[in-house]
């Protein structure tokens, strides 16, 4: 740790921030995970949204933990799209080898128009 000063505060300052925050703030983005799921649940993804494009179900942690970042983003793009669709504005779904920066950018474009 000695060769990377740097990083040792840096952890310093998150592990303080959490801290601050109280003990159970590392475990927030589970819930809000646990959260967005029930919410897609409700809005019936798995038929909708999963079933055209032969994804698999997300898991209660999907989003929270970084598995498969690639995956990860195409998953979260082709969620978008689909709620986008399903808010009544048409929209293409991306697919998988898109450049990440166009897919988000006319994520975001879409989003404001709203």
């Amino acid at each position: 740790e000695e060769g990377a000063p740097g990083r040792r505060g840096e952890r310093e300052r998150s592990e303080e921030g959490l801290a601050e925050r109280g003990p159970g703030a590392a475990f927030h983005m589970f819930v809000l995970m646990e959260d967005l799921l029930d919410k897609l649940k409700l809005l019936s993804y798995e038929e909708e949204a999963l079933r055209r494009h032969n994804m698999r179900p997300l898991s209660r942690h999907y989003f929270a933990l970084p598995t498969n970042p690639g995956e990860q983003f195409f998953m979260f793009c082709a969620l978008a799209a689909w709620l986008i669709s399903k808010a009544g504005h048409p929209f293409e779904q991306p697919q998988e080898y898109d450049d990440p920066n166009a897919v988000i950018s006319s994520v975001l474009s879409e989003l404001r128009s709203f």
